[in-house]
């Protein structure tokens, strides 16, 4: 959730993590009979990253520090606990778009004046929402934070939502979702969450849809930064080379004079924790798209909050299933049969339960073959513990992963960010390797196979359907099956007219 605006228009880059595997980089052993396999991981290394101090302002501004020494650089991040999840249902995406729309024009910048205070201190803003938050985030060399900061909270504070910067951004939206709902694995992974959640809070695409997002007016945008931008709804995180004091001092500069309105906030319901009743769960759903090249194929299901107890369980299954090059979905799929450039899952742990994803994409003649596939290495998951040295070397991907991500002063506040917004101990960062070195192969079989159930899965398929229906109805015969030109992406019914 560490939200710049380059990685807060992040649907097409989240979609293709589903849809073709981003594989890493792996240096393999030379043998006579040429690659053979890849070098065992080294030990795993304690990582002591920083702790973070806070305080909370009279205003109900939670103010977080965490100083690292050493470079000279200070990232900050104003993160609001409400994201893409507080939409109203006809207006899907707006909460991604007001947020988008803060760095844009405030009543003392405009969006060219703002870029160009950023450039002359050399350093960078951005803004966006996630599931459960929006965010605004600055970075710079540390004895330019304090005018960094202010230009932040400028954006967010005081902006002005001009009907000139809305069209523009709302052109650039309708442009980005015109090319990516032309995609399989678009349409897929939000069919998929359709399926998982129906009409509750996370069923919609974050970026909305054509339909929502020309919706949107300037009064429903004002509406959402005056209901949830609040001081007592807000997290923000300092970061750097910057002397605890000093942050608190310039946080308390800039932000103690923000207002706590009178409202309280909405009350916060449980339709992003709703998801569709297990009696419906084992759907098929094919989208008949006769033009597709390929078939995308998912397998969808709700999985576990973020401060579920399980949650390192959760990840290391995750890794082992479908976390990589060497993990078992893309050995499978793409390594022995070369069905598809590569497959992967995900596991996205929100603040309440998100959904788990495996996805590939595939010749159109191969779809019922992988879908088949997918769902049976799910299966043989939660079979049989998983053997240590399998377990090793997924584990250090998991481990390495997360602490390259930390490397960064910006990653490390994104994950502090994270972990106040989800509810997770600030020094989590510091328990990682060692909980998920805790994690034993018999572990991760019995979480497949009761909090990951093949049973409780759904499969989603976008493709030419006359090239593989036929072999899918063999296996599954309860294929439903929706032409595209009646798909409502709009609505849980995914049909047009029964809304």
């Amino acid at each position: 959730m560490n939200i710049h605006k380059s990685t807060a228009r992040m649907s097409a880059a989240a979609i293709a993590a589903f849809s073709i595997l981003t594989c890493s980089t792996a240096v393999f052993a030379q043998g006579p009979g040429g690659l053979t396999s890849p070098p065992a991981p080294a030990a795993p290394r304690t990582v002591q990253f920083p702790r973070p101090v806070e305080r909370t302002l009279p205003n109900g501004l939670r103010v977080i520090v965490v100083h690292r020494a050493g470079i000279p650089v200070v990232a900050a991040q104003l993160s609001i606990r409400s994201g893409g999840e507080i939409d109203p249902p006809a207006l899907g995406g707006v909460a991604d778009f007001t947020a988008s729309l803060l760095t844009k024009g405030t009543q003392k910048r405009t969006a060219p004046q703002i870029a160009e205070a950023m450039e002359a201190l050399g350093g960078s803003i951005g803004s966006g929402a996630a599931w459960d938050s929006s965010s605004v985030s600055v970075a710079v060399m540390s004895d330019k934070a304090s005018q960094a900061i202010s230009i932040m909270a400028d954006a967010v504070r005081n902006p002005v939502f001009s009907e000139e910067e809305i069209e523009r951004y709302r052109t650039q939206v309708l442009d980005d979702l015109s090319v990516n709902l032309s995609q399989p694995g678009t349409v897929a992974r939000i069919v998929a969450s359709r399926v998982v959640f129906g009409d509750g809070a996370y069923g919609h695409p974050l970026s909305g849809t054509p339909e929502t997002v020309a919706r949107i007016k300037r009064d429903d945008v004002v509406r959402i930064h005056q209901t949830y931008y609040r001081p007592d709804n807000a997290i923000l995180v300092i970061g750097g080379d910057i002397r605890p004091d000093v942050a608190f001092r310039i946080a308390t500069q800039l932000f103690g004079d923000w207002k706590k309105p009178k409202p309280p906030l909405p009350a916060a319901g449980d339709t992003a924790a709703a998801v569709v009743p297990a009696e419906k769960a084992g759907r098929v759903v094919v989208i008949d798209k006769p033009d597709a090249g390929q078939t995308a194929v998912t397998l969808v299901r709700p999985g576990i909050r973020r401060a579920d107890a399980e949650y390192f369980t959760g990840i290391v299954a995750n890794t082992v299933l479908g976390g990589g090059y060497s993990a078992r979905l893309n050995q499978e799929v793409r390594i022995k049969r070369g069905l598809s450039y590569g497959a992967a899952s995900n596991l996205a742990a929100r603040r309440a339960v998100g959904p788990f994803m495996a996805a590939t994409q595939t010749k159109n003649e191969s779809g019922a073959e992988v879908a088949s596939l997918l769902l049976s290495e799910l299966r043989r998951l939660a079979a049989s513990p998983v053997p240590q040295e399998e377990m090793t070397p997924r584990k250090a991907t998991l481990t390495g992963n997360f602490a390259r991500a930390l490397a960064t002063t910006a990653g490390l506040v994104g994950q502090i960010s994270d972990f106040a917004l989800l509810g997770v101990s600030l020094d989590s960062a510091n328990g990682y390797v060692a909980n998920v070195g805790k994690v034993t192969g018999a572990d991760v079989a019995k979480f497949a196979g009761s909090r990951l159930a093949a049973d409780g899965a759904s499969l989603v398929l976008v493709g030419n359907a006359s090239k593989f229906l036929d072999a899918l109805k063999k296996d599954f015969p309860n294929v439903e099956v929706i032409p595209e030109a009646e798909l409502d992406l709009n609505s849980a019914s995914l049909r047009k007219g029964k809304g």
